[in-house]
């Protein structure tokens, strides 16, 4: 069952009947999108979460993952899909109280949703009724319903902006240069007041680039960094925006975020101070060059013909004030999390996808 938008009411949030004296629940909010099912489908494959019950919500149709060989049917019936506007006081009141009904714990927040970067910089106003407003309002009823609950924040690298050295530190200050850096570092702040108060226990999680997506390009302003794979494999043009093939990126494999998700879901709370709450998810750093390399092995040279090179000037300088490179020595070494091991396996993993999708 999945409620539009404009149906959704308390009356309607569907209900879970169990015998448990102490079920579990999950909400993953932005599940239209790639993050969220990806967590979902992670979770649903731990048996260490086959009592909790997962709520998916968004704007658009939550996607559900489907049955097979490593989910089981039957787990699927905890799965909850609620569409809904995330920027409207009632439903959100209505949402949480749904992963509280009969007495449930709500473990916790995953907050995924939200306008990408070239989006936030085209609509200012937009970025900040999701970006800003619907996640202080989410925040807020979380902390007045459901207060301790472990919320885990999608930040981004967007939060840093230049000048930077060429390997960036957990102790370099962001100043972002983008609505959307400027936004989610606000947000960074709330959740380490937040946090600092008692009246959640908050995580922020800093992703690279997602790379290689799969679905359709989105409106962030890395988006190419897919597309430069996906579109040709697909027989499609991609438009790099930037003309240069030594540029560099910072990217993650989509498995490796799911993973490294669930270890700070999983994360003893006092890993990290009190007041400062974010966490770098390793990645790797890739140049656009790179990235060709590994369409051409996998193939072919003439998919090479189907990207084409042309400088936008707004999106690279949106781009040119991301980071290219990170320590992962305290994400990985002190914090336990995972980091890809090449640029091969990258593009690796989306190929394999696409064979087991045929």
């Amino acid at each position: 069952m999945s409620l539009k938008p404009e149906d959704a009411s308390p009356a309607d949030i569907p209900r879970i009947t169990t015998t448990m004296s102490a079920r579990k629940s999950i909400l993953i909010t932005g599940a239209g999108g790639l993050v969220g099912p990806l967590l979902a489908t992670r979770l649903l494959r731990d048996p260490n979460y086959s009592q909790h019950t997962i709520y998916l919500t968004d704007l658009a149709p939550p996607i559900v993952p489907s049955a097979s060989s490593s989910i089981p049917a039957d787990r699927l019936k905890n799965v909850i899909p609620i569409q809904g506007d995330i920027t409207s006081p009632s439903f959100v009141s209505s949402l949480i109280s749904a992963t509280l009904q009969d007495g449930a714990n709500l473990s916790a927040v995953f907050i995924f949703h939200g306008i990408m970067s070239a989006g936030s910089e085209a609509n200012f106003e937009l970025s900040l009724k999701v970006n800003v407003d619907s996640v202080r309002l989410l925040l807020d009823e979380i902390r007045t319903q459901a207060p301790g609950t472990r919320v885990i924040y999608s930040s981004s690298q967007a939060v840093y902006g230049q000048p930077l050295p060429a390997i960036v530190t957990d102790d370099v200050t962001p100043t972002p240069q983008s609505t959307y850096g400027a936004h989610k570092l606000m947000m960074e702040t709330y959740i380490n007041d937040l946090h600092r108060k008692g009246y959640i226990e908050g995580f922020v999680v800093r992703f690279p680039t997602i790379s290689v997506r799969p679905g359709k390009p989105t409106a962030a302003a890395s988006s190419f960094l897919s597309g430069i794979i996906r579109e040709p494999l697909a027989g499609k043009e991609c438009v790099v925006p930037i003309e240069d093939r030594s540029f560099r990126s910072y990217l993650s494999s989509p498995s490796t975020i799911a993973e490294n998700l669930v270890r700070v879901l999983e994360m003893d709370s006092d890993k990290l101070p009190e007041h400062r709450r974010s966490v770098n998810f390793p990645g790797i750093s890739v140049s656009v060059q790179e990235l060709l390399d590994a369409l051409e092995k996998y193939g072919g040279k003439e998919k090479l013909g189907l990207v084409e090179e042309k400088r936008d000037e707004g999106l690279e300088k949106v781009l040119r004030s991301w980071p290219t490179d990170f320590d992962t020595s305290r994400a990985v070494g002190e914090l336990g999390l995972v980091v890809d091991e090449g640029v091969e396996g990258l593009v690796g993993e989306y190929v394999e996808s696409l064979k087991r999708s045929e």
